[in-house]
């Protein structure tokens, strides 16, 4: 049974990984957002991590973003921001819109971003969005390829009704974190690189990228945004 208690112990035990890591890489612990994940836990846990003041959520699937959003925002209490994480298709952006989503942070094609630009106008919104880089190239992964991402961040930050504001990836699927460093290194690379060819502009500036098991080494890495699940939601 989720109880407010352990969910405090998984939420305190995260930002003490994330300060520590913080001050291995001589970082301030304010400069980096902790996404909650929730694609694994309940409502209620979803809301009580809310009520320990965790404003960040994410979800990878649209149903039940869309569900969960409803919930939440149907009770008393905190607004909340979500995040879109995972792969979105193009006949699923009114729906996502719709749960008051405005950042994005899987875009992977100038269609895509196009599709979000045109709606974010109806709407009367600019949305933020982020390119998902796959730097691990695993052919399994979504993203665009290194080799193309910077095209597509040129064509972005043409867009008027959508900002480019950071890259996302993933690191490889593997127990051990250290794996991912190679990935989550070339990702900040890859945005420094823009920055010097002035590509995106100030806005440009999140890394997401990092997990539960390997959100320390992105913070190393240069992560500003962490997206953490199963250790905020172990034992719920």
């Amino acid at each position: 049974m989720t109880t407010p208690q352990h969910l405090a112990g998984n939420l305190l035990r995260v930002r003490e990984s994330i300060a520590a890591a913080c001050g291995r890489a001589r970082r301030d612990p304010r400069d980096v957002t902790m996404v909650a994940v929730t694609k694994t836990a309940s409502v209620e846990a979803i809301r009580a991590l809310v009520d320990l003041g965790v404003d960040d959520l994410g979800e990878s699937r649209v149903q039940q973003l869309q569900e969960r959003a409803a919930e939440l925002a149907a009770l008393p209490g905190r607004a909340v921001r979500w995040h879109m994480i995972g792969h979105l298709q193009r006949n699923k952006i009114k729906a996502v819109l719709d749960a008051g989503v405005e950042s994005f942070h899987s875009v992977d094609s100038l269609r895509l971003a196009e599709e979000l630009n045109e709606r974010a106008e109806r709407m009367g919104k600019r949305l933020s969005l982020m390119i998902q880089v796959n730097c691990s190239r695993e052919p399994q992964k979504f993203g665009v390829a290194v080799g193309a991402a910077t095209f597509l961040a040129e064509m972005l930050a043409s867009l008027k009704h959508v900002r480019l504001t950071g890259l996302m990836t993933m690191g490889p699927l593997s127990d051990d974190p250290e794996a991912s460093r190679p990935s989550f290194a070339r990702l900040r690379e890859l945005m420094d690189d823009m920055h010097r060819d002035g590509i995106g502009g100030p806005e440009l500036r999140h890394l997401s990228m990092g997990m539960s098991h390997d959100h320390a080494v992105a913070i190393e890495e240069g992560a500003t945004i962490v997206r953490i699940g199963s250790a905020l939601f172990a034992g719920c």
